[in-house]
């Protein structure tokens, strides 16, 4: 739990009717962006899909390029670039 009570944004919880739902995308979608390598959301042991709430902010992001008229491929790419910025400021912010 974060100081304010939240679980934290990495914890999964939601179903992928929920997720789904939360993001205002169709359960379909959310399978096609798994089957694409957009999203791994964490799995119970009987291999149901959970999503946290980071997940569900990366699908909101997804789900907005997508409406931008942005293709899958353009989508991981953004995605990637994305992630490495945000690696990459991170790392110098604890060398400086």
């Amino acid at each position: 739990m974060t100081a304010d009570g939240r679980p934290e944004p990495d914890r999964a919880l939601y179903t992928i009717s929920v997720a789904a739902e939360l993001a205002g995308i169709s359960p379909q979608s959310l399978r096609l962006y798994e089957q694409r390598g957009l999203l791994n959301p964490a799995r119970t042991g009987g291999g149901t899909r959970l999503y946290s709430d980071n997940d569900i902010a990366r699908l909101r992001r997804i789900g907005s390029l997508a409406e931008e008229g942005v293709n899958l491929a353009g989508i991981s790419r953004i995605l990637d670039l994305q992630e490495e910025n945000t690696r990459l400021r991170s790392a110098g912010a604890e060398e400086g």
